[in-house]
């Protein structure tokens, strides 16, 4: 069925790009039209893909909506491609939940068991039979053999067994997405561990005449027992494509459920003999297996609309004989390649690995290029693109500091025109809600805080201008509170203050650099401490106390360095913890 998708998956997305075709159901369904939900309602409209149109988001109830996502096949590092799908559900995810008062319980299931994990180990193994120079990877022992007998692999001592790979790689996957800031799951939940219901959910579909098992021991869905209930994605049913000469099924649209065990390969018992499970089936299974017969929300990349989600649907639905199984189905767009009009993948061996992006680029910068965009377009990954993320990012979190200075007395300014930033903020506050319920409009949103910070710096501006006259702390204060909350709630952190990487203690660490501030500050204040001295006097003084600015100045370059910047005002001095990787990377030589 991979075949069919790369043949397929290509005119879906033209589709889903030009909405529903004229004289067509807006359901995409070629027999059966969409059910809304009862429950509780978001009060978010949402583009699903079962309808191609916006529906009202509703949820069987507030405190426990259950969401699907298709979580990473386990045989590699993870992507930026991968990163952007995540970031962008994470996003939504943080919006439901902060925004919209949805409690979401979220499954991602874990497919660390498949044709590419095992062709990877095989891989390795082989490279590191045939080259001595060569170094197997470090598996813990723990890992060598256990699960490689548990399914029916026997493996020597230089042997690299599927399951210790996948093992390697989800917990790889696990720590890039942390490092990314996503919000785990509520449950991680992986296909190795849930054969037996795997193998119970297929001999149901079987015992409702939708699956059957062949002579060489496969088990495939009977595509045709679906009539035209099948296609509520792409409104159409797969064509013989990429079909094996030897196949044995039924019918060329039927999918594999179970597959029959081959030679030095992962396998597990089953009435049809031994075997492992097929992809598709796996998805199914697990979400039913915790949501049971209704879902929410089901989530994932626009490639796996077809045919997998469209899969799932017929499976699940076969099982629990029910006409409606998953609610809204979410798919975000693909990562291209600037200039390429191609996504990243690694087949097209075209990716960056999240590691190696997040070596120079911080994840905060990461997630408001994200939020740049809509999360169901494609969107181009670009040097450009980045450098404006950043630049946004340092003007927030320049604004909101320049802010809190003039709250704590430290900028020099008088009054501000306090009537025209609070009907500026109540504006704001309501356009992003507003934009939040449409489909999670990010761009809108952003567009709507940033106009507000714009807005923030040029009263600041003024009031820096005519410094004297009375202050208006308290509708700066609730600018500042609106933005920063804006970004924590989509997971974005304008400046770090209590932590460094590697810093065994963030308070001791603050403490010092507090200390060290203040002392260069009084340092400064007495070099440019002038007293009572007479015009020529005076001079001598401030010519004799330049190296001690100097020196003020060549301290705040250095800390610069290490992400501590310094801002000398009138009379003061603050300071900020940023991330480096926030920063403008310097011109290359």
């Amino acid at each position: 069925m991979l075949w069919t998708r790369r043949a397929c998956g290509g005119a879906w997305l033209l589709r889903a790009a030009r909405g529903p075709e004229p004289g067509r159901s807006a359901s995409g369904a070629r027999g059966q039209g969409w059910l809304q939900p009862t429950g509780y309602d978001t009060g978010v409209k949402v583009y699903n893909s079962l309808t191609r149109r916006k529906d009202p988001l509703i949820v069987s109830r507030a405190d426990a909506a259950s969401w699907y996502s298709c979580g990473p096949t386990v045989y590699d590092h993870a992507h930026l491609g991968h990163a952007c799908s995540y970031v962008r559900f994470d996003i939504i995810r943080r919006i439901l939940s902060r925004v919209f008062g949805c409690t979401v319980v979220m499954v991602m299931g874990i497919t660390d068991v498949d044709d590419k994990i095992i062709r990877r180990a095989n891989e390795i193994r082989d490279l590191c039979l045939v080259s001595p120079r060569v170094r197997c990877p470090p598996w813990p022992p723990w890992k060598r053999s256990a699960r490689s007998r548990d399914a029916g692999v026997a493996v020597g001592a230089m042997s690299v067994s599927p399951a210790s790979l996948a093992r390697l790689y989800e917990e790889d996957f696990k720590q890039d997405m942390a490092a990314l800031k996503v919000l785990p799951p509520t449950a991680y939940l992986r296909v190795t561990e849930h054969v037996p219901q795997i193998v119970a959910f297929i001999e149901r579909l079987i015992a409702n005449g939708h699956a059957y098992c062949t002579a060489k021991g496969n088990v495939y869905f009977d595509l045709q027992s679906r009539g035209d209930r099948y296609g509520k994605l792409v409104g159409v049913a797969p064509g013989p494509v990429g079909e094996p000469v030897d196949s044995d099924k039924r019918h060329t649209s039927d999918f594999a459920l179970w597959k029959a065990a081959k030679p030095q390969e992962p396998f597990w018992g089953s009435p049809w003999g031994d075997g492992r499970p097929g992809w598709h089936i796996e998805c199914s299974t697990i979400a039913s297996l915790v949501f049971g017969s209704q879902l929410d929300i089901h989530s994932g990349g626009v490639d796996l609309a077809f045919p997998h989600h469209e899969n799932e649907i017929a499976q699940c639905e076969a099982f629990h004989q029910c006409p409606q199984w998953g609610n809204y189905f979410l798919h975000s767009g693909h990562l291209h390649v600037k200039g390429g009009g191609e996504k990243m993948s690694k087949s097209l061996k075209n990716y960056v690995t999240i590691k190696d992006f997040l070596r120079s680029t911080s994840p905060d910068v990461f997630r408001l290029f994200c939020l740049r965009s809509s999360y169901r377009s494609a969107i181009d990954y670009s040097e450009g693109a980045l450098l404006e993320a950043r630049s946004l990012l340092r003007a927030t979190a320049a604004f909101v500091e320049d802010a809190r200075a003039y709250l704590r007395g430290q900028l020099a300014g008088g009054p501000i025109q306090e009537d025209v930033l609070w009907e500026r903020l109540g504006r704001t506050k309501a356009a992003v809600q507003a934009a939040l319920a449409d489909d999670f409009d990010t761009v809108r949103a952003v567009d709507a805080v940033m106009d507000l910070v714009h807005h923030g710096n040029r009263q600041l501006k003024a009031a820096s201008e005519e410094p004297r006259g009375p202050r208006s702390p308290a509708v700066l204060g609730a600018v500042v509170a609106s933005v920063e909350h804006f970004f924590e709630t989509v997971g974005v952190s304008l400046a770090e203050r209590q932590c460094v990487p590697g810093a065994g203690s963030p308070a001791a660490l603050h403490s010092l650099v507090e200390e060290l501030v203040c002392f260069r500050l009084k340092v400064r204040q007495f070099a440019l401490a002038s007293g009572e001295a007479p015009g020529e006097a005076r001079r001598q003084r401030l010519l004799e106390r330049q190296p001690l600015l100097e020196a003020c100045d060549a301290l705040r370059r250095d800390l610069a360095v290490h992400g501590i910047s310094i801002k000398d005002r009138s009379g003061s001095s603050t300071w900020e913890l940023l991330d480096p990787r926030t920063e403008d990377p310097k011109p290359r030589s």
